[in-house]
């Protein structure tokens, strides 16, 4: 298996206020690999320390086989990374046509439209809403646009931050079909935060499970899912690894 992120043995959080502790991970290409745990354990910060958005006093994240600990966010953007947060991923005073255009600013002109395209073939739902404000979209729509957007500028690892919070059950069932959808038709590799452990698991190739900004648990995601201490671990409950 071909890596495109390790993170190795790192301490962040934001200032003094100290998030992760020693934290390391892999990420494989054309996976799918989830980070969970209890609400407050890390799992968010461990997304934007990836990406740059965190102080990391030690250790350091590796990036398709380069060191770029120190790259700021706008760059890591253009070697391919994209992160998704819980909220404000879309430009809300912003068409979908607009947003979507934005998104191809790294690209070559006449590649925008084509990237389009092929996004709106994967979100077709967003083709009649092109000339709405994206403000005014739903909260699924406005997630499928947010992965859109990704489609457009050719990332090639995608982080999602709760991606289904606060949808409704069919939306947040579509944005999981079209998480694997991403995975299997582009080879997208994706690393995923998300609410709905159990349905996330069920769709990932490994997991990573965090208590109080420690892992205690990395492998198979469906280990995990199996495991007889999975309920008390989701629950937060315990901090002594799972093996």
């Amino acid at each position: 298996m071909e890596e495109v992120l390790r993170v190795e043995n790192v301490n962040a959080g934001y200032g003094e206020l100290h998030i992760l502790f020693d934290v390391s991970a892999k990420v494989y290409r054309g996976q799918i690999t989830t980070v969970v745990g209890p609400n407050g354990s890390g799992k968010s910060t461990f997304l934007k320390t990836v990406f740059g958005l965190s102080s990391i006093y030690s250790g350091k994240i590796i990036y398709e086989g380069e060191d770029v600990t120190d790259v700021p966010p706008h760059e890591k953007t253009k070697l391919g990374i994209a992160y998704l947060p819980q909220t404000d991923s879309v430009f809300v005073n912003l068409s979908v046509e607009e947003n979507l255009k934005i998104a191809g600013y790294i690209l070559e002109k006449d590649e925008v439209q084509e990237r389009i395209e092929l996004a709106l073939s994967v979100f077709p739902e967003l083709r009649k809403h092109l000339k709405r404000k994206a403000g005014h979209l739903s909260g699924g729509e406005r997630q499928f646009l947010a992965i859109a957007t990704v489609l457009v500028r050719k990332a090639r690892l995608l982080m999602l931050d709760e991606p289904t919070a606060q949808l409704s059950p069919k939306f947040a069932e579509t944005i999981f079909s079209k998480v694997q959808e991403l995975r299997e038709r582009f080879g997208l590799t994706i690393l995923l935060v998300e609410q709905n452990v159990k349905r996330a698991l069920e769709i990932s190739d490994r997991a990573y499970m965090l208590i109080s900004g420690r892992v205690v648990f990395e492998g198979d995601a469906k280990s995990l899912l199996s495991h007889e201490k999975f309920e008390k671990y989701c629950m937060g409950i315990g901090v002594e690894e799972v093996s």
